[in-house]
């Protein structure tokens, strides 16, 4: 450590990562804790050695998890969030859910990532639904969205945080004019859950899916969905199985309700595995607090910003607090930003090719040293591509 340098977080330990391996890709797909490998590994060697015989005490951990989902999500009932296979899927819940006549419209912002994209785009043929794709400028990108709502406008659905930009929306702002305007709000939240604080009430979301294998630090195939109570049975159902009725584990009786809780939403057998895994991940943001890791990630991203600036980089990411994220998307002008990534991929710089540039996605533990080792190669990089 330099004598400027912060001193080492304690939760480094928690990820053993190779020591020349620069990951900053939390944005993409996240390394593991070591809390969440032991509870993979723990998990495994219990099933092996007895098989279910403590399966009550995996559906404790399962409650636990909702638990830890709903602290992140901002809402205060557990029972109200769903474990779901992907943000897809969640997202997939309401379109295939919602009744549409031809000619509604969903409005939402242009260069969605297609899981905000295509689940929407699959009911143009189908149900005659247009969408309203609005680009986004850079200054107050809500009053597009909001000039947008119409008269035949159903739903708004938006990222919480652009994959491609880092730009982070104001969520609450958005949420309010929905109300307004008599229109629903869903919210892609991936990009922002376990990177920042999220309230999804405060946003007047109606709707919210977010994956627990990015800022979450968990496991791909498990994510969060919520739905606003009173709207759970406004979305029809299209799977059906023995763990989404509501006198689960009657095996005998042939009458049956969906549950009144969100478990509606979830058919079948849970991902006992992919729940072990991310509760310990959910454990660790919620151990050291969402205030405190947005704190630190912001501190390691305005390192990066600083840095990368100096190298004569240009930052396409918002750099102000009022709409930064965990990203920071950069290029040089005299340096093809596809022959920047791959040179940066080849020496183990892990991050991510998107919008105009160079994705970064540091999290609230990444080693000073990661971050000053980076840097290193963006300027060999730099050099070597000139």
């Amino acid at each position: 450590m330099t004598p400027d340098s912060p001193p080492m977080d304690p939760h480094e330990a928690e990820f053993p990562l190779e020591p020349d391996l620069c990951h900053l890709n939390h944005a993409g797909v996240a390394p593991w804790p070591r809390r969440a490998m032991e509870a993979a590994c723990a998990f495994a060697r219990e099933n092996a050695a007895q098989g279910s015989l403590d399966y009550p005490g995996w559906l404790r951990t399962e409650a636990r998890l909702r638990r830890n989902l709903a602290a992140l999500l901002g809402v205060p009932e557990a029972d109200d969030v769903a474990l779901v296979p992907s943000t897809s899927a969640g997202l997939s819940l309401v379109a295939h859910g919602l009744a549409w006549q031809a000619g509604d419209e969903i409005v939402l912002p242009a260069g969605e990532f297609p899981s905000n994209r295509i689940v929407w785009d699959s009911l143009r043929q189908r149900h005659g639904v247009r969408l309203v794709e609005i680009p986004l400028p850079e200054r107050d990108p809500e009053a597009a969205l909001i000039q947008a709502l119409g008269r035949r406008t159903r739903l708004l659905a938006a990222s919480a945080v652009s994959y491609a930009s880092g730009l982070r929306l104001d969520l609450g702002r958005l949420g309010e004019a929905c109300r307004r305007n008599g229109v629903l709000f869903c919210v892609d939240a991936i990009q922002q859950v376990g990177a920042l604080p999220f309230d999804a009430l405060a946003a007047g979301a109606d709707f919210v899916a977010a994956d627990g294998h990015k800022w979450m630090l968990g496991p791909e195939g498990l994510a969060a969905f919520w739905c606003r109570p009173e709207l759970r049975e406004r979305l029809s159902l299209h799977q059906h199985g023995w763990h989404m009725v509501e006198a689960m584990g009657e095996f005998e009786r042939n009458d049956w309700q969906p549950a009144r809780s969100a478990r509606r939403f979830e058919p079948g057998s849970p991902n006992m595995l992919g729940i072990h895994v991310l509760k310990a991940s959910t454990d660790l943001l919620l151990e050291v607090g969402m205030s405190q890791v947005a704190e630190a990630l912001r501190a390691r991203r305005r390192h990066l910003e600083e840095g990368l600036s100096r190298l004569g980089c240009r930052i396409h990411s918002p750099r102000d607090e009022q709409r930064d994220s965990g990203i920071l998307v950069f290029s040089h002008p005299r340096i093809d930003a596809d022959a920047l990534y791959t040179w940066l991929m080849q020496h183990r710089v892990l991050c991510a090719r998107r919008g105009p540039g160079v994705r970064f996605s540091p999290h609230f533990y990444t080693p000073h040293a990661r971050l000053e080792l980076a840097l290193e190669r963006v300027a060999e990089a730099l050099h070597a591509l000139a």
